[in-house]
Protein backbone atom coordinates (compact mmCIF):
# COMPACT_ATOMS: atom_id res chain seq x y z
CA UNK A 1 0.00 0.00 0.00
CA UNK A 2 2.66 2.60 0.86
CA UNK A 3 4.56 1.55 -2.75
CA UNK A 4 1.26 2.25 -3.91
CA UNK A 5 0.77 5.81 -2.71
CA UNK A 6 4.26 6.72 -3.51
CA UNK A 7 4.03 5.64 -7.23
CA UNK A 8 0.45 7.39 -7.20
CA UNK A 9 2.33 10.64 -5.65
CA UNK A 10 5.03 10.90 -7.95
CA UNK A 11 3.29 10.25 -10.67
CA UNK A 12 0.95 13.34 -9.71
CA UNK A 13 3.94 15.59 -8.95
CA UNK A 14 4.89 15.72 -12.78
CA UNK A 15 1.33 16.52 -13.76
CA UNK A 16 1.41 20.12 -16.06
CA UNK A 17 -2.66 19.95 -15.53
CA UNK A 18 -2.27 20.26 -11.29
CA UNK A 19 0.69 22.01 -11.72
CA UNK A 20 -0.78 25.08 -13.76
CA UNK A 21 -3.83 24.60 -11.15
CA UNK A 22 -1.61 24.95 -7.95
CA UNK A 23 0.65 27.81 -9.26
CA UNK A 24 -3.15 29.92 -9.78
CA UNK A 25 -4.40 28.93 -6.09
CA UNK A 26 -1.36 29.13 -4.38
CA UNK A 27 -0.38 27.42 -0.86
CA UNK A 28 -3.63 25.79 -0.22
CA UNK A 29 -4.66 22.11 0.67
CA UNK A 30 -1.61 21.99 3.49
CA UNK A 31 1.39 23.00 1.51
CA UNK A 32 1.97 25.66 3.48
CA UNK A 33 3.22 23.20 6.36
CA UNK A 34 6.25 22.83 4.11
CA UNK A 35 6.29 25.91 1.78
CA UNK A 36 7.38 28.99 3.60
CA UNK A 37 5.43 31.08 1.53
CA UNK A 38 5.85 32.84 -1.98
CA UNK A 39 8.74 35.62 -1.89
CA UNK A 40 11.78 35.47 -0.05
CA UNK A 41 10.67 38.41 1.80
CA UNK A 42 7.95 35.32 3.84
CA UNK A 43 10.27 33.04 3.85
CA UNK A 44 12.89 35.40 5.81
CA UNK A 45 10.85 35.44 8.54
CA UNK A 46 10.76 31.72 8.66
CA UNK A 47 14.56 31.81 8.64
CA UNK A 48 15.01 34.37 11.44
CA UNK A 49 12.32 32.31 13.54
CA UNK A 50 14.42 28.84 12.77
CA UNK A 51 18.09 31.22 12.98
CA UNK A 52 16.45 31.82 16.32
CA UNK A 53 15.94 28.57 17.66
CA UNK A 54 19.62 27.86 16.98
CA UNK A 55 19.04 26.19 13.44
CA UNK A 56 20.85 26.64 10.59
CA UNK A 57 18.98 27.26 7.05
CA UNK A 58 19.30 26.62 3.30
CA UNK A 59 16.54 28.13 1.35
CA UNK A 60 15.62 27.21 -2.31
CA UNK A 61 13.14 29.20 -4.82
CA UNK A 62 11.20 26.61 -5.95
CA UNK A 63 10.63 25.94 -9.65
CA UNK A 64 12.51 22.84 -12.12
CA UNK A 65 11.71 22.06 -15.93
CA UNK A 66 12.02 25.49 -17.01
CA UNK A 67 11.88 25.29 -21.30
CA UNK A 68 12.59 28.79 -22.12
CA UNK A 69 15.55 31.11 -21.86
CA UNK A 70 14.01 34.22 -20.14
CA UNK A 71 11.94 31.78 -17.18
CA UNK A 72 15.58 30.65 -16.78
CA UNK A 73 16.93 33.86 -16.24
CA UNK A 74 14.94 35.09 -13.97
CA UNK A 75 14.92 32.15 -11.81
CA UNK A 76 18.47 33.11 -11.71
CA UNK A 77 17.58 36.74 -10.65
CA UNK A 78 15.72 35.68 -7.89
CA UNK A 79 18.46 33.36 -6.45
CA UNK A 80 20.08 36.03 -6.42
CA UNK A 81 17.38 38.17 -4.62
CA UNK A 82 17.50 35.59 -1.90
CA UNK A 83 21.13 35.77 -2.22
CA UNK A 84 20.86 39.56 -1.52
CA UNK A 85 17.95 39.20 1.12
CA UNK A 86 19.65 36.84 3.42
CA UNK A 87 22.91 38.92 3.48
CA UNK A 88 20.45 42.24 4.33
CA UNK A 89 19.09 40.68 7.73
CA UNK A 90 22.92 38.84 8.25
CA UNK A 91 20.98 34.84 8.33
CA UNK A 92 22.37 32.07 8.97
CA UNK A 93 21.22 30.22 5.92
CA UNK A 94 22.97 28.80 2.42
CA UNK A 95 20.95 28.39 -1.06
CA UNK A 96 19.88 25.53 -2.70
CA UNK A 97 19.21 25.03 -6.20
CA UNK A 98 17.97 23.09 -9.41
CA UNK A 99 19.70 22.70 -12.34
CA UNK A 100 16.81 22.38 -14.56
CA UNK A 101 15.28 25.98 -13.05
CA UNK A 102 18.70 27.17 -14.55
CA UNK A 103 17.91 26.21 -17.84
CA UNK A 104 19.72 23.04 -17.64
CA UNK A 105 17.28 21.50 -20.27
CA UNK A 106 18.26 24.47 -22.69
CA UNK A 107 21.72 24.77 -23.15
CA UNK A 108 24.80 24.45 -21.32
CA UNK A 109 25.96 27.69 -22.37
CA UNK A 110 22.87 29.11 -20.40
CA UNK A 111 23.10 27.40 -17.11
CA UNK A 112 26.65 28.03 -16.88
CA UNK A 113 25.75 31.16 -16.98
CA UNK A 114 23.15 31.56 -14.71
CA UNK A 115 25.20 29.32 -12.26
CA UNK A 116 28.44 31.91 -12.49
CA UNK A 117 26.20 34.87 -12.01
CA UNK A 118 24.53 33.40 -8.78
CA UNK A 119 28.14 32.05 -7.98
CA UNK A 120 29.80 35.37 -8.14
CA UNK A 121 26.99 37.36 -5.70
CA UNK A 122 26.99 34.04 -3.10
CA UNK A 123 30.76 34.27 -3.10
CA UNK A 124 30.87 38.08 -2.12
CA UNK A 125 28.63 36.88 0.86
CA UNK A 126 30.57 34.30 1.45
CA UNK A 127 27.50 32.24 1.30
CA UNK A 128 27.48 28.31 -0.24
CA UNK A 129 25.19 27.45 -2.95
CA UNK A 130 24.28 23.51 -2.84
CA UNK A 131 22.93 22.30 -6.54
CA UNK A 132 19.96 19.71 -5.88
CA UNK A 133 20.15 16.30 -7.65
CA UNK A 134 17.45 15.66 -9.85
CA UNK A 135 16.22 12.74 -11.74
CA UNK A 136 18.56 10.18 -12.84
CA UNK A 137 18.73 10.73 -16.58
CA UNK A 138 20.09 14.50 -15.54
CA UNK A 139 22.55 13.28 -13.01
CA UNK A 140 25.57 12.95 -15.09
CA UNK A 141 25.11 16.36 -17.01
CA UNK A 142 24.66 18.21 -13.42
CA UNK A 143 28.30 16.44 -12.17
CA UNK A 144 29.64 17.83 -15.63
CA UNK A 145 29.02 21.13 -15.03
CA UNK A 146 29.59 20.96 -11.34
CA UNK A 147 33.23 19.94 -12.29
CA UNK A 148 33.52 23.14 -14.46
CA UNK A 149 32.23 25.34 -12.11
CA UNK A 150 34.49 23.87 -9.37
CA UNK A 151 37.24 25.12 -11.52
CA UNK A 152 36.62 28.99 -10.34
CA UNK A 153 33.80 28.29 -7.50
CA UNK A 154 34.75 26.17 -4.08
CA UNK A 155 31.51 27.60 -2.29
CA UNK A 156 29.10 25.20 -4.49
CA UNK A 157 28.36 21.52 -3.80
CA UNK A 158 25.93 19.15 -4.60
CA UNK A 159 23.49 15.93 -4.09
CA UNK A 160 24.15 12.67 -4.13
CA UNK A 161 20.96 9.81 -4.23
CA UNK A 162 21.53 6.90 -2.03
CA UNK A 163 19.03 5.07 -4.16
CA UNK A 164 21.33 5.23 -7.52
CA UNK A 165 23.31 2.35 -7.87
CA UNK A 166 26.38 5.12 -9.01
CA UNK A 167 26.07 6.95 -6.07
CA UNK A 168 28.95 5.19 -4.56
CA UNK A 169 31.49 5.69 -7.63
CA UNK A 170 29.90 8.94 -7.90
CA UNK A 171 31.13 9.66 -4.16
CA UNK A 172 34.55 8.41 -4.67
CA UNK A 173 35.34 10.49 -7.74
CA UNK A 174 33.98 13.84 -6.38
CA UNK A 175 36.80 13.50 -3.44
CA UNK A 176 39.27 14.81 -5.65
CA UNK A 177 37.13 18.20 -5.39
CA UNK A 178 37.48 17.66 -1.44
CA UNK A 179 33.15 18.88 -1.86
CA UNK A 180 30.71 19.33 1.02
CA UNK A 181 27.86 17.46 0.06
CA UNK A 182 24.68 16.25 0.84
CA UNK A 183 23.40 13.06 1.24
CA UNK A 184 19.74 11.52 -0.01
CA UNK A 185 17.93 8.58 0.18
CA UNK A 186 16.19 9.65 -2.97
CA UNK A 187 12.38 11.18 -4.14
CA UNK A 188 12.85 10.20 -7.60
CA UNK A 189 10.67 7.65 -9.42
CA UNK A 190 13.37 5.95 -11.00
CA UNK A 191 13.40 2.25 -13.15
CA UNK A 192 15.38 -0.83 -11.42
CA UNK A 193 18.28 -0.56 -14.21
CA UNK A 194 19.62 2.59 -12.44
CA UNK A 195 18.36 1.93 -9.10
CA UNK A 196 17.83 -0.03 -5.79
CA UNK A 197 14.09 -1.14 -5.73
CA UNK A 198 14.14 -2.10 -2.17
CA UNK A 199 14.67 -0.16 0.51
CA UNK A 200 16.41 -1.90 2.51
CA UNK A 201 19.29 -2.28 -0.09
CA UNK A 202 19.00 1.50 -0.40
CA UNK A 203 19.41 2.19 3.07
CA UNK A 204 22.64 0.20 3.24
CA UNK A 205 24.46 2.10 0.21
CA UNK A 206 23.35 5.32 2.53
CA UNK A 207 25.21 4.16 5.26
CA UNK A 208 28.24 3.09 2.55
CA UNK A 209 28.27 6.71 1.12
CA UNK A 210 27.85 8.40 4.11
CA UNK A 211 31.19 6.74 5.37
CA UNK A 212 33.16 7.07 2.37
CA UNK A 213 32.37 10.43 2.36
CA UNK A 214 33.28 11.54 6.21
CA UNK A 215 36.21 8.78 6.35
CA UNK A 216 37.78 10.60 3.31
CA UNK A 217 37.62 13.93 5.79
CA UNK A 218 34.79 15.81 3.69
CA UNK A 219 31.96 18.02 5.17
CA UNK A 220 28.75 15.83 4.97
CA UNK A 221 25.56 16.97 5.06
CA UNK A 222 23.20 13.63 6.19
CA UNK A 223 19.81 14.61 5.05
CA UNK A 224 17.48 11.89 6.53
CA UNK A 225 14.01 11.52 8.90
CA UNK A 226 15.00 8.35 9.51
CA UNK A 227 15.46 7.46 12.84
CA UNK A 228 17.35 4.43 11.40
CA UNK A 229 19.92 6.28 9.69
CA UNK A 230 20.10 8.86 11.59
CA UNK A 231 21.21 6.89 14.64
CA UNK A 232 23.47 4.81 13.08
CA UNK A 233 25.25 8.04 12.37
CA UNK A 234 25.47 9.34 15.41
CA UNK A 235 27.43 5.87 16.54
CA UNK A 236 29.83 6.07 13.27
CA UNK A 237 31.07 9.22 14.00
CA UNK A 238 31.53 8.52 17.37
CA UNK A 239 33.12 5.34 16.79
CA UNK A 240 35.38 6.77 13.98
CA UNK A 241 36.07 10.35 15.98
CA UNK A 242 34.84 12.44 13.16
CA UNK A 243 34.26 15.97 14.66
CA UNK A 244 30.90 17.34 15.11
CA UNK A 245 32.02 20.19 13.04
CA UNK A 246 32.64 18.36 9.74
CA UNK A 247 29.14 17.03 9.44
CA UNK A 248 25.48 18.18 9.77
CA UNK A 249 21.93 16.99 9.89
CA UNK A 250 19.01 18.08 7.37
CA UNK A 251 15.61 18.01 7.61
CA UNK A 252 12.75 19.56 5.27
CA UNK A 253 10.63 22.70 7.09
CA UNK A 254 7.63 21.31 8.61
CA UNK A 255 8.38 17.79 8.72
CA UNK A 256 9.32 15.89 12.23
CA UNK A 257 10.25 19.18 13.79
CA UNK A 258 10.30 17.48 17.32
CA UNK A 259 13.13 15.46 15.86
CA UNK A 260 15.14 18.60 14.86
CA UNK A 261 14.63 20.01 18.00
CA UNK A 262 16.09 16.79 19.82
CA UNK A 263 19.29 16.85 17.48
CA UNK A 264 20.08 20.43 18.32
CA UNK A 265 19.27 20.41 22.13
CA UNK A 266 21.56 17.09 21.72
CA UNK A 267 24.55 19.33 20.35
CA UNK A 268 24.24 18.13 16.97
CA UNK A 269 24.19 20.90 14.08
CA UNK A 270 20.87 20.66 12.59
CA UNK A 271 20.07 22.45 9.08
CA UNK A 272 16.65 23.49 7.93
CA UNK A 273 15.51 22.72 4.24
CA UNK A 274 12.97 25.74 3.31
CA UNK A 275 11.45 25.98 0.13
CA UNK A 276 9.50 29.14 -1.04
CA UNK A 277 8.05 29.99 -4.64
CA UNK A 278 4.79 29.62 -6.39
CA UNK A 279 5.85 26.45 -8.11
CA UNK A 280 5.45 24.15 -5.14
CA UNK A 281 3.44 21.62 -6.77
CA UNK A 282 6.38 19.04 -7.61
CA UNK A 283 7.94 19.57 -4.82
CA UNK A 284 5.14 19.19 -2.23
CA UNK A 285 3.68 15.58 -4.21
CA UNK A 286 7.53 14.40 -3.68
CA UNK A 287 7.34 15.03 -0.21
CA UNK A 288 3.59 13.18 0.04
CA UNK A 289 5.29 10.46 -1.89
CA UNK A 290 8.41 10.13 0.34
CA UNK A 291 6.61 9.53 3.76
CA UNK A 292 3.16 8.65 3.73
CA UNK A 293 2.38 9.70 7.14
CA UNK A 294 2.82 13.48 5.65
CA UNK A 295 -0.80 12.83 4.27
CA UNK A 296 -2.23 12.76 7.33
CA UNK A 297 -0.61 16.13 8.34
CA UNK A 298 -2.31 17.65 4.81
CA UNK A 299 -5.43 16.50 5.76
CA UNK A 300 -5.39 17.71 9.30
CA UNK A 301 -4.35 21.10 7.55
CA UNK A 302 -7.49 21.13 5.23
CA UNK A 303 -10.30 20.59 8.08
CA UNK A 304 -8.58 23.48 10.19
CA UNK A 305 -9.37 25.70 7.31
Amino acid sequence: MEQLMRNFFLFLSKNKFFTALAKRYGLRFGAGRFVAGNMIEEAVDSIKKLNEKGFAVTVDHLGEFVNHIDEANAMADECIHAIEGIAKHKLNSQLSLKMTSMGLDISDELVLKNMRRILDVAKKYDMFVTIDMEDEPRCQKTLDILRELRKDYDNVGTVIQAYLYRAEQDVRDLNEFKPNLRLVKGAYKEPAEVAFPEKADVDENFKKIISIHMLNGNYTAVATHDDQIIDWTKQFVKDNNIPNDQFEFQMLYGIRVEKQEELLRDGYKMRVYVPYGKDWYGYFMRRLAERPANVLFVLKGVFKG
